[in-house]
């Protein structure tokens, strides 16, 4: 077995395809995990805009948290006639490029790609966050454990899909127990309380209140807290990795990650403003997250505290996996389009878009180091892409259903307008009021990747025009190419590389580049051992071209004869045999020249279409 079959697996072939697909139990943790993780992160991430409040601070978690869920809703009744509409999958993109246009699909495209980015920077930045809250002492190997991560997550999904669903299923439902047991037990107890539960342990007293209670901070929690729907647009990407009945099980598993995160969101604001938990400064000493300081209200410091913490922080690294889940696909559709590289379009081994996985990673990873794997820095870059995507989606339905018609054609459309709606009113009120904190950013990251993706569009169009034709084959005028063969030395090389070009030609040339002082040793063997064959055989001899390198330029001189030997024979092709040793382990290159390598690489540069490239290897035992 090879590293790379341990490490990703066996090769899959296409017809195992079917094989792949997933039910609604693995779609669940495969498509879901970044919006039920949002449910740790994004109730935070307001709070933490809320701590200049003190106390009074976590009195506003739960209305945040109501406008949050309605929004939430309504999202939700979108993408699951998004799902039915487009069961292809290729979500925001597709909608808003098929009925939209061009524009508006890569604007969609662009927003989808950098929130998916942001969605693996983020789930393992709250992950690793999450450790770091139940281990303080790890706090400053927080970039290093960020990083490991993301490697992992990288070879688990590079596997395959069916397997990723599989190592993910277990600690998502561990985590979806321990939320709804923590929520129930806590509910149950402020209940029972009257209102005024008894914390077993209590969270630390909160900060001194430093400003008063305004539109602008409270606009700027509620731009934090929406955080809590990136990922919903998950499942509506990834329509057909489902299996039958696909349109049906992708609602359904949409249908069941929705309300698990409903039930989390609405429970951790009722348990924050009952226990009086505000958040903690991620960049001080001491953090402590939310649900941490939740958990330890509710049940102490036992068991069952250090198996929800120890699901929490699987669960939000693990919640990167949708972006990888999702990205390869988006790339995947618009490089079939023309707007990305086509080899994103292709499949790898385990039947997954393996170079998208491996392009989010490095991404994802420059962009964890830039911020120190600090999810609070990240957060501000985070929701204007996601609703972005949902506004153009949204409004790319309505146009839909307009052209479409159909029973129902009005409500679908009032269902979708109104998605549209709300969420261009939250990508406004994101970028406004995130802007000075990091939101800039996203809004110049989107421009800069439409101008790429214009850039490659504009290029395979040029090279399509350039190699078009429907002429039929010209057989008129046929004739051998004139062969030039670089022949530093007599070798084993030197010898095959002639005996190739006996087989194509009879007009040969041998150039021989080397000092003054030493022509003399290659020119003296030429005779006894090329040309004497060559008039046994009845051949024409090939002609030897010495050429003087005083300065010791080798690679030069050749590339600059081909050329002139071109242009003195016009119409005609010249053919340039590179021998070229080719080493068994990988390492060994390294104790080579590479100056084949070279060679090519400065002939097709600098060549024209009648200059012609032949490489001869020679296998090393």
């Amino acid at each position: 077995m090879t590293l790379t079959d341990f490490l990703i697996g066996r090769p899959l072939a296409t017809s195992e395809e079917r094989a792949e697909q997933i039910g609604t139990s693995a779609g669940i943790p495969i498509f879901g995990l970044d919006a039920l993780s949002s449910a740790a992160y994004g109730p935070e991430a307001a709070l933490t805009l809320l701590i200049p409040l003190g106390l009074v601070g976590s009195t506003y978690i739960l209305p945040l948290s109501i406008s949050i869920i309605i929004l939430l809703i309504i999202v939700f009744f979108s993408y699951r006639q998004t799902i039915a509409a487009y069961p292809g999958g290729g979500g925001s993109y597709t909608v808003a490029h098929e009925n939209l246009g061009t524009f508006p699909g890569l604007l969609a495209a662009a927003a989808l790609m950098i929130d998916y980015v942001l969605t693996a920077a983020v789930g393992i930045s709250a992950g690793i966050g999450a450790l770091v809250s139940a281990a303080p002492s790890l706090q400053s190997k927080t970039l290093l454990l960020c990083l490991i991560a993301l490697v992992l997550l990288t070879i688990a999904n590079l596997r395959g899909q069916r397997e990723a669903g599989g190592i993910f299923m277990f600690p998502t439902y561990l985590f979806l127990i321990c939320m709804f047991a923590m929520i129930g037990i806590g509910v149950a107890k402020v209940l029972l309380a009257g209102g005024h539960p008894s914390p077993v342990i209590a969270p630390p007293a909160a900060p001194k209140a430093i400003e008063f209670v305004g539109a602008w901070i409270l606009l700027k929690a509620f731009a934090s807290g929406c955080t809590a729907l990136t990922g919903v647009e998950a499942v509506s990407n990834g329509v057909k990795a489902f299996r039958e009945p696909t349109v049906k099980t992708a609602q359904r598993t949409l249908g069941i990650i929705i309300a698990a995160l409903v039930v989390m969101l609405a429970g951790i604001a009722y348990l924050v403003k009952a226990y009086q938990v505000v958040a903690t400064d991620p960049n001080a000493p001491g953090y402590d997250s939310v649900l941490s300081m939740l958990l330890l209200a509710v049940s102490g410091r036992g068991a069952f505290y250090y198996v929800s913490i120890g699901s929490i922080l699987l669960v939000l690294v693990f919640s990167a996996n949708t972006a990888f889940a999702d990205f390869p696909r988006v790339c995947h559709v618009i490089a079939d389009d023309g707007f990305l590289p086509l080899s994103f379009a292709n499949r790898g081994r385990r039947l997954v878009y393996s170079e998208g996985i491996i392009v989010l990673a490095v991404i994802t990873g420059i962009l964890l180091t830039i911020f120190g794997g600090v999810t609070d820095r990240l957060i501000p870059l985070y929701a204007v892409g996601a609703f972005l995507a949902f506004t153009l989606s949204q409004a790319g339905m309505v146009a839909h259903w307009k052209r479409e018609g159909g029973a129902g054609k009005f409500g679908n459309m009032f269902v979708n307008g109104l998605g549209a709606f709300v969420t261009g009113t939250t990508v406004l009120v994101v970028l406004v009021a995130k802007f000075m904190d990091g939101a800039w950013i996203t809004a110049v990251m989107i421009p800069a990747l439409l101008s790429i993706m214009y850039f490659v569009r504009r290029h395979y169009d040029y090279v399509r025009e350039q190699v078009k034709t429907s002429t039929p084959l010209d057989v008129s005028n046929l004739r051998p190419p004139l062969v030039i063969i670089p022949m530093p030395q007599w070798s084993r090389m030197a010898k095959y590389s002639l005996r190739m070009a006996f087989e194509i030609t009879h007009e040969i040339r041998v150039v021989h580049v080397a000092e003054e002082d030493r022509a003399a040793e290659f020119c003296g063997l030429w005779s006894h051992l090329v040309l004497e064959p060559a008039a046994k055989a009845k051949l024409p001899a090939p002609e030897l071209i010495q050429i003087n390198s005083p300065y010791r330029f080798v690679i030069g001189p050749i590339v600059d004869y081909v050329i002139k030997t071109a242009n003195e024979n016009p119409g005609r092709r010249i053919v340039t045999i590179v021998p070229e040793l080719v080493e068994r382990k990988w390492y060994a290159y390294f104790l080579h020249t590479q100056r084949a390598a070279l060679l090519k690489t400065l002939l097709l540069m600098k060549g024209n279409h009648r200059i012609s490239v032949l490489n001869m290897p020679w296998y090393l035992k």
